[in-house]
C-alpha cells in the first residue's frame, strides 16, 4: 500500500513538473513577441540627423508666407544661374499676351554655338509657341526658349532687355541677362534674388502647370518626341512641388529651384552650384527630411529654433 502511495505521490509530481515547464514556456513567448514588435517599431521610425549638412555652394529656403529665412548658405554670393533663366523667360512671354497658339519653327539661329548643347528639335521642327514653352521649363530645351525670344517684338535684343527690366521691376538688384536660355554664364542672380523670382514666377498657373509636368509628347513631323521633366524628384510621391526648374553649365554647377509643401509649410527652395549629378536631389531630400524632424520634435529644438545648428549655414 505504502509503494502505491509512493507511486501516485511520485506522478502526481511528474505531471507537475511538466505542466510547470509548459507554463514557463507560454510565458516566454509573449515576452519574446513583445520584444521583436519593439524591435520592428524602432526600424520603422526613419532616423533623421538633427544636423543639416549640405553639399550646394548657395543655398536658401524661405517660408514663403512668412518670409522666414529657414536656411541659408552663401545666399548673397552672385553666381551663374544656368537654365533656371528660363523661369524669367516663361515670365516675360506670358506677361507679353503673345498667342500662344501661334506656329514657331526651329531655324539655324536657334541653334547653340556657344556650348553646341545637343536638342531634341531639329532644324525646321514646327511646334507652337505653347509647346515651346512647355519644353522650355518642362525638359529646359534651349531651342524652344530660344524660339520664344526670336521671335518677341524686337527680336532677341529686345527679349533680353525685357527680361533685366522685369528684374529690376521685381527688386532682383544682383540679376542680370544676357541671353534667355541661360547657356550664357553671364547670367547672375544670388539665391536670396532668385528665392524672389521663384515666388514671382509661381504666381503664374501656366509655369506652375508646366514646370511640374512630368512629360509630354510633341509631333515633330511624322515623328512624335517625348520629353521628360529634368526635375526627378516632381515624380516622387513624397514630394508636393508648385514649381520647379533645374539649371547646368560648368560655370553654374548643378542648380534647383522650386516651390514645395514642406513639413506642411510653403517653402521656396533654392539649391546653386551643386557638384554630381545627384548632388541637388540629395539636399533637397534632406532638406525635407530635416524639416520633418523639426517639425515631429520640436522639444528637441533650441532657443534659436534649430536644432543644434543654426539657420545660417
Amino acid at each position: 500500500m505504502a509503494r502505491k502511495y509512493t507511486l501516485i505521490i511520485l506522478g502526481a509530481l511528474v505531471m507537475a513538473g511538466i505542466f510547470t515547464v509548459q507554463d514557463a514556456a507560454g510565458a516566454t513567448k509573449p515576452s519574446r513577441s513583445k520584444a521583436s514588435h519593439k524591435k520592428s517599431v524602432s526600424k520603422s521610425v526613419p532616423r533623421v540627423p538633427p544636423k543639416l549638412v549640405l553639399n550646394s555652394a548657395s543655398v536658401l529656403v524661405e517660408d514663403q508666407q512668412t518670409s522666414e529665412f529657414i536656411v541659408q548658405k552663401n545666399a548673397n554670393t552672385v553666381v551663374p544661374i544656368a537654365s533656371i533663366t528660363k523661369l524669367m523667360t516663361a515670365m516675360v512671354i506670358l506677361d507679353a499676351q503673345v498667342d500662344l497658339q501661334e506656329s514657331l519653327v526651329i531655324e539655324r539661329e536657334d541653334k547653340d554655338t556657344l556650348r553646341h548643347a545637343r536638342s531634341r528639335l531639329s532644324v525646321g521642327t514646327h511646334l507652337t509657341r505653347r509647346e515651346a514653352l512647355l519644353l522650355a521649363l518642362m525638359a529646359s530645351e534651349n531651342r524652344a526658349a530660344h524660339a520664344l525670344s526670336r521671335t518677341y517684338a524686337g527680336g532677341t535684343k529686345a527679349f533680353v532687355a525685357a527680361m533685366n527690366a522685369k528684374a529690376q521691376s521685381l527688386g532682383l538688384a544682383m540679376t542680370r541677362f544676357t541671353d534667355p536660355t541661360g547657356l550664357s554664364s553671364g547670367n547672375v542672380s544670388t539665391a536670396h534674388d532668385l528665392a524672389q523670382m521663384v515666388d514671382a514666377a509661381h504666381k503664374y498657373p501656366l509655369i506652375r502647370e508646366f514646370s511640374t509636368r512630368e512629360e509630354a509628347t510633341i509631333q515633330s513631323g511624322r515623328r512624335k518626341l517625348a520629353f521628360h521633366n529634368t526635375n526627378q524628384l516632381v515624380r516622387n510621391s513624397r514630394w508636393q512641388i508648385g514649381l520647379s526648374k533645374t539649371g547646368f553649365i560648368d560655370e553654374a554647377g548643378r542648380c534647383l529651384v522650386m516651390q514645395a509643401q514642406v513639413a506642411r509649410r510653403p517653402v521656396l527652395i533654392v539649391l546653386l552650384d551643386a557638384q554630381g549629378k545627384l548632388t541637388r536631389f540629395g539636399d533637397a531630400n534632406r532638406i525635407r527630411q530635416w524639416m520633418e524632424w523639426k517639425r515631429q520634435n520640436p522639444s528637441r529644438m533650441t532657443r534659436t529654433g534649430h536644432p543644434h545648428h543654426p539657420s545660417s549655414m
